[in-house]
């Protein structure tokens, strides 16, 4: 039997949450080992190595060659903000145990606004991550073979659904599945940079032969503007670099040092990485051309066109397609803290088995696949949208911690505090100039969604205080007093059901009544049919009056809700319960074969009255 009002659903989600982060109660199995945070919530990382040192590249071409000499210094830079990164989340991990990173910073030193602004600017960034990774993913796939290029949609679809799938099995779970692709990923890639410094000149230049160049001709300096813009775009290489601190409750016991241990692998690996190929595209002198990504490029330069080349470029598509996997494990728990906070519902703070955030999860995939029903599987449409959130979130952060070190005072302070300062420094730029740039390529749906999504949030918690007043929560109520209560149950035929109705019935109130509705103009069967039971009725002699409500308009649930309201109005009782008797079928599919009678009589009384609601289902 379910009512109106549900007290679990209007208290505080804490309430209802059995397994509370920290407590160490929760089955350590399905929660993350190091090695299994790398492989779960490190792949939107990972992956962006495939499409990072492009972006800058691509910049830089527009200065021609001398402008693709300056592509290891703006890495270098990227690695340095990549460590300042590190290091400033690995202090989130050990000051905020409980996950939330950005949001749970901001809420603790920088007001309740700004920690809505970051979760807002995460939650889109998380979104996008999915729809991007999968469509990148997706991408290269079509590219090898050209003739699903058709389907595109259904395959991220399918993707997503797998991803999904497997992240509704628990986290842990999604870590086993991943980290043998990522494994491979990440060893094919240090396989290119450490073959490729030991070689004197590409082994193989056919993966860029017979394609065009997208090199400038003419240009022979580099503006300060375009470093700046090939720093932004090569800063999308950093997104995901958060999700460790969102996610630390999911981590095994020590969750903080094991975190903390993650997130440092995560820089140490990312920054290796990037460097290294960017020292093999000066080395190799390469160029971006069309249709051929400088990644498979490197691939050719360094292993040549043979098995090592294709696996690189397999390991890839794989790696792209699951980097979504990061959202799943980060924005759950961000969702389960901001719903915690009253901010989102209170569903959103439920876990269910394998410590799985189930409609947090069903939530992003929901979200995700209308993005790519929408875009049409196409990356390119989604690209100028992403990366955006996770700068806004990374400097307020930044910020953040520096009022943390201010606050705290602790040994060492004064240089904490100069290292986050300066990373909030340099992620403020490139939030700045990556809006700049792509603000007319569809940054400005960024720049509304951020604030549309504080304001939802805020009108949610102020919905939560409203219902917390009424229910007068952190009060020590009254003491109970006895109510009078009249229970009505609508009844049609007599059946098994109505007897199991009227006994309940009578064990709820201090009177009971059954109610049927008659038409007021009745045809043959009609009338037929309203004898029968009323002849049935005094027959069985159930010891409950049986109350004909006519109508003329041939409804079920209006009748019986402006019968519940006269009632009401008669202030005889202090308290109506309709108790609805339906049919519980062994089949899932068997609900189909229903009238749903109790569906229509209930949507009436919710809307229409103020009784509590109840349905009895009486399982076959």
């Amino acid at each position: 039997m379910t009512g109106t009002a549900d007290p679990l659903s209007a208290t505080p989600p804490a309430t209802a949450e059995p397994e509370p982060p920290g407590t160490g109660r929760a089955d350590e199995r399905h929660r993350l080992t190091a090695l299994g945070g790398l492989a779960a919530l490190s792949l939107d990382a990972m992956a962006s190595v495939a499409y990072g040192p492009e972006s800058i590249v691509l910049v830089l071409a527009a200065a021609g060659g001398y402008g693709l000499g300056f592509t290891l210094p703006v890495t270098v830079a990227i690695a340095v903000l990549l460590a300042v990164l590190v290091a400033s989340y690995r202090q989130v991990i050990a000051a905020f145990p409980d996950g939330g990173g950005s949001y749970a910073v901001a809420k603790a030193h920088l007001g309740r606004r700004t920690a809505l602004a970051a979760a807002a600017s995460l939650v889109i960034d998380y979104i996008l991550n999915v729809a991007v990774s999968v469509t990148a993913g997706v991408a290269a796939l079509t590219s090898a073979f050209p003739g699903l290029y058709g389907d595109r949609v259904w395959l991220c679809l399918g993707v997503l659904a797998l991803v999904t799938a497997v992240n509704l099995r628990g986290i842990a779970e999604s870590a086993r599945w991943f980290m043998v692709p990522t494994a491979v990923f990440v060893a094919s890639i240090l396989a290119i940079i450490v073959v490729g410094l030991f070689r004197d000149a590409p082994a193989s230049p056919e993966a860029a032969a017979g394609h065009a160049s997208a090199l400038a001709g003419n240009a022979t300096a580099v503006g300060a503007l375009l470093l700046l813009k090939a720093f932004a775009s090569g800063c999308s290489a950093l997104t995901g670099v958060e999700a460790i601190a969102n996610a630390v409750p999911s981590f095994r016991t020590p969750g903080v040092r094991r975190a903390q241990r993650t997130e440092v692998a995560l820089g140490a690996l990312l920054g290796v990485m990037l460097i290294g190929l960017a020292v093999l595209i000066g080395r190799f002198h390469l160029q971006p051309v069309e249709g051929v990504t400088v990644l498979a490029q490197l691939a050719d330069a360094s292993l040549g066109q043979g098995f090592g080349f294709y696996l690189v470029q397999f390991a890839t598509v794989v790696l792209l397609a699951l980097a979504a996997n990061t959202s799943f494990g980060g924005l759950p728990v961000l969702l389960h803290l901001l719903a915690r906070d009253n901010h989102l519902p209170h569903v959103f703070a439920l876990r269910a088995d394998r410590q799985v955030h189930r409609h947090g999860v069903l939530f992003l995939a929901g979200v995700s696949a209308v993005l790519l029903v929408a875009s049409g599987g196409d990356v390119n449409s989604l690209v100028p949208l992403f990366a955006i959130g996770v700068f806004v979130g990374f400097t307020i952060c930044q910020i953040g911690m520096v009022r943390h070190w201010e606050r705290a005072r602790c040994a060492g302070w004064r240089g904490k505090a100069l290292l986050n300062g300066f990373g909030a420094l340099l992620t403020g730029i490139a939030t700045l100039v990556v809006t700049g740039t792509k603000f007319t390529e569809g940054a400005w749906g960024i720049c509304l969604a951020l604030p549309l999504l504080v304001l939802l949030f805020e009108r949610i918690h102020r919905t939560y205080g409203r219902i917390g007043t009424r229910l007068e929560l952190g009060r020590t109520p009254g003491p109970l007093t006895e109510q009078r209560s009249l229970v009505v149950v609508p009844v049609r035929a007599i059946t098994r059901l109505t007897r199991e109705a009227l006994s309940a019935a009578l064990s709820l109130g201090d009177e009971v009544r059954a109610v049927t509705v008659v038409h007021a103009e009745p045809d043959a069967e009609d009338r037929q049919a309203a004898e029968a039971l009323r002849r049935d009725w005094e027959l069985w002699r159930p010891g409950v009056d049986l109350v004909e409500i006519p109508d003329g308009h041939r409804r079920l649930g209006a009748p019986i809700a402006a019968y519940v309201n006269a009632l009401a109005a008669e202030n005889a009782f202090d308290r109506i319960t309709v108790l609805i008797p339906e049919v519980e079928p062994a089949r899932l599919w068997q609900r189909a074969l229903q009238n749903q009678r109790g569906a229509v009589i209930d949507r009436a009384l919710r809307r229409h009255t103020d009784a509590v609601v109840c349905r009895l289902r009486l399982r076959m």
